[in-house]
C-alpha cells in the first residue's frame, strides 16, 4: 500500500489523472453523504488504487428492482462497470425496523415516496411507530412487549458491498455490516445524514448524529463493511 486512496473528481481517461498502479475503480453512488463517508473509509485505509465516483463518469444511478440489499448492490456494481469498463464496487444500505418488518428496508431512501428526502422520511418512520410508543395499559403486556411504551423500539442499519471485476463477473465479492440500536421518538444531533437523527446508540449514549465523523467510521454499519471487504481485495 503506497499512496491513499483518492475520490478522483476527473475524467479516468485525463492523463494527469494516471495512478501510479494503474488500478481505477468506479464507485457505484451518487449520494453526497455516502461519498463522503466513503471517501474518509477509503482514505483511511489506503488502498493502492484510484476510486473514481461515477458522477465524475457521468453515470445516472441504476434502476434498483432487487428485493434485498445484496441484490441491489450488485446491480449497481453491475451498471456502473458495464458503462465505465472498469471494476466497480456498489453500496446498498438501510435502516431495518423488526417491529415494522424490516422496514423501511431498500425503501429506506424513498421511505416516503420523494427519493432522498430526510426529513419525510424521518417523520414518516416516526408516524408508523407512534402506535406502538401510546402508553395503552390494556395492551402494555409481558407477553407482548412489542405493546409496551416503555420498551425501546430496535432497529438496525444494513449495508452491503459488492465488487464486481467486469460487469458480468459470476462471483463478485460481498460484505455486509449491521449496526445495531434503538429508534428515537425524536430526532437528535446535526450530523450524519439520513436516519442518523433517530438511531440511539445505547453504549455510546448518543444518536449517530451526535457523533463526530471520526467516531461514526469507527462504528458505522459502512465502516464494518469495509473493513470485511477489504481483506478480499488482495487478489483483484
Amino acid at each position: 500500500m503506497n499512496s491513499p486512496t483518492s475520490l478522483q473528481q476527473r475524467s479516468p481517461d485525463s492523463p494527469d489523472t494516471a495512478h501510479p498502479t494503474g488500478k481505477r475503480w468506479v464507485l457505484a453512488s451518487n449520494n453526497k453523504g455516502k461519498l463522503a463517508e466513503f471517501q474518509r473509509l477509503f482514505a483511511a485505509a489506503e488502498l493502492d488504487v484510484e476510486i473514481i465516483p461515477q458522477g465524475q463518469l457521468d453515470i445516472e444511478d441504476a434502476v434498483e428492482d432487487g428485493l434485498s440489499f445484496i441484490e441491489n448492490a450488485i446491480i449497481k456494481a453491475r451498471h456502473a462497470s458495464r458503462i465505465s469498463g472498469l471494476p466497480a464496487i456498489a453500496d446498498d444500505s438501510g435502516l431495518c425496523v423488526p417491529l415494522l418488518g424490516n422496514a423501511p428496508g431498500i425503501y429506506s431512501a424513498r421511505y416516503a415516496g420523494e427519493h432522498g428526502n430526510d426529513a419525510n422520511n424521518n417523520a414518516k418512520l416516526l408516524a408508523d411507530l407512534q402506535a406502538f410508543r401510546t402508553n395503552n395499559s390494556n395492551q402494555a403486556t409481558n407477553a407482548n412487549p412489542a405493546n409496551n411504551p416503555n420498551e425501546p423500539i430496535a432497529g438496525q442499519f444494513v449495508c452491503v458491498l459488492a465488487m464486481v471485476r467486469h460487469a458480468d463477473d459470476p462471483l463478485p465479492i460481498i460484505a455486509q455490516g449491521l449496526w445495531q440500536g434503538e429508534i428515537l421518538p425524536a430526532p437528535r444531533g446535526d450530523n450524519g445524514f439520513g436516519y442518523d437523527p433517530l438511531f440511539w446508540l445505547p453504549e455510546l449514549n448518543s444518536s449517530a448524529a451526535e457523533l463526530s465523523s471520526t467516531q461514526k467510521n469507527q462504528f458505522s454499519h459502512r465502516a464494518q463493511a469495509i473493513a470485511k471487504l477489504l481483506p478480499q481485495l488482495t487478489t483483484v
